[in-house]
């Protein structure tokens, strides 16, 4: 065990009493970032220089973390993970990054992800395939592929990413660690390369759920930069995760649990499920099955695919070769862009902007584009109505363990439509999402995911910190391996 394999509050105990200083923490991480990098492609950027940190009155401070590299951080390369931008230095910090500078946390790199984060494989960034810490041959998922595995191989105890449909949370529980998106507009998303705009969040990866709620800590508030935050609510997360969870209500969705199955991998998920589900309720958590429309469920994904490919085709209209991106010797401005978006961009980018420009042709908005609108105002309506009576939603956060990068899902499935992309309903309609370590199957990780009202961000994480707390997942490590949790 070294010093970055313990939680953030431990680690921060240490540098106030000088065991160790924050000098030497960061080229443990540094180290561990450049032994991992050629086997698991965490990074698209390792800093070599950083601050001296002498004052360690925040709990972040001297503390290493990583970033997604669609954030945009002054003088250091971002990239996006797309060709486009694979020389784009920005000007100025994202306000993530403006509050972490300011608290003296320490960022040691950027870290790969799928393309303008588009994507759920970890397989399309322009630096190459992020791969699985638990097992090489396996995806860790995406888009936020890099801040996952950085967490899970220890390299540091926590790291940003965003989450758009799921870019957080399916990626912790292929990993074995705690991925949470807040609230809409509880962290700015000022200076986060947009994908779609109405969907985005920024969240974090950590390895505990008290290590979340610093991490959250530190960033939420109000921004005027982004006039999508919410006001200052001046609560403070980690001193409400103690609070008695007795009587809190959890609902799930039967039409994804109450099901018999052939698939011996989704079996072991449900099965996994309900053991789970009969440890919270010794906590006093009540847990009910409550059906929800089924059309709606298997709608979930193609609405999601609509909306976000058409916000992503105008938020990324800009990259043209002009303003960003590479150009060209020509002196045709029409030429020069046709080049720049056609060498710049991976097919899969490509496909996505052609679909999002075909939802928003006029001919097709009102079938298209604004069906899948009204069909999101639906999910949303019919779980906030969930919401008035229930405290939050649980349920596996995958039907399945990480897949092989050679294995190919049933995408007309409804193990596929539904339990491996309810996700999303979280940025439907912006609540606050966590996905906790719950167990192993065939020795990779599982996790389950807790989904609340918008706004209460508190209440979500106190229910986790409890769940986490009775089923003893918490501070995972792939390269120590996970004896300890006596995986089969």
């Amino acid at each position: 065990m070294t010093y970055l394999d313990l939680n953030i509050e431990e680690i921060h105990k240490k540098l106030k009493s000088g065991e160790i200083t924050s000098q030497e923490l960061i080229q443990e991480a540094i180290k561990k970032a450049e032994q991992y990098q050629e086997k698991y492609n965490s990074f698209v950027t390792i800093l070599k220089e950083f601050p001296e940190v002498k004052d360690f009155s925040n709990p972040l401070a001297g503390i290493p973390y990583a970033v997604k590299d669609n954030f945009s951080t002054k003088g250091v390369l971002s990239t996006a993970a797309s060709n486009i931008l694979k020389d784009y230095v920005p000007v100025y910090d994202a306000t993530v990054i403006s509050k972490l500078k300011e608290k003296q946390a320490i960022m040691i790199g950027k870290t790969v992800l799928d393309e303008l984060a588009m994507g759920g494989s970890g397989t399309t960034g322009h630096t190459g395939i992020v791969r699985n810490p638990w097992d090489e041959n396996r995806h860790i998922g995406g888009s936020s592929a890099g801040s996952a595995t950085s967490v899970a191989l220890g390299i540091v105890p926590y790291a940003l990413g965003s989450d758009t449909g799921d870019s957080i949370r399916k990626p912790a529980a292929f990993g074995g660690v705690v991925g949470y998106k807040p609230t809409y507009g509880r962290i700015s998303r000022y200076g986060l390369f947009p994908f779609a705009s109405s969907l985005d969040h920024v969240g974090c990866f950590t390895r505990c759920v008290k290590d979340t709620a610093y991490v959250i800590d530190a960033l939420k508030g109000e921004d005027i930069k982004d006039m999508t935050t919410l006001p200052n609510e001046n609560i403070n997360y980690v001193d409400g995760l103690d609070k008695s969870v007795v009587g809190r209500k959890l609902f799930y969705f039967k039409e994804m649990i109450d099901i018999e199955t052939t698939d011996v991998e989704l079996k072991s998920v449900l099965d996994n499920f309900k053991e789970t589900i009969s440890k919270i309720k010794e906590l006093g958590i009540e847990v009910e099955s409550v059906s929800f429309d089924k059309q709606l469920l298997n709608a979930i994904f193609p609405t999601y695919f609509i909306i976000s490919c058409a916000e992503a085709t105008s938020n990324n209209a800009n990259l043209t070769g002009i303003l960003f991106g590479p150009r060209d010797n020509t002196n045709n401005i029409n030429e020069m862009m046709f080049n720049a978006r056609t060498k710049g961009f991976s097919e899969l980018i490509k496909r996505r902007f052609v679909i999002g420009s075909y939802v928003l042709q006029k001919e097709n908005q009102e079938k298209l584009f604004l069906n899948a609108c009204r069909v999101r105002r639906l999910i949303v309506e019919k779980m906030n109505r969930l919401f008035e009576k229930y405290d939050g939603l649980i349920l596996p956060s995958s039907g399945g363990i990480a897949p092989l990068f050679d294995e190919d899902l049933d995408k007309l499935s409804e193990r596929y439509l539904m339990l491996e992309n309810h996700m999303a309903i979280g940025n439907f309609g912006g609540y606050p999402s966590i996905t906790l370590p719950c167990g192993f199957i065939n020795k990779m990780p599982i996790g389950i995911n807790i989904t609340g009202p918008a706004k209460k961000d508190q209440d979500v994480l106190n229910i986790s910190y409890q769940i986490e707390k009775q089923l003893g997942y918490k501070n995972i490590n792939a390269v120590r391996g996970a004896e300890k949790w006596n995986i089969k």
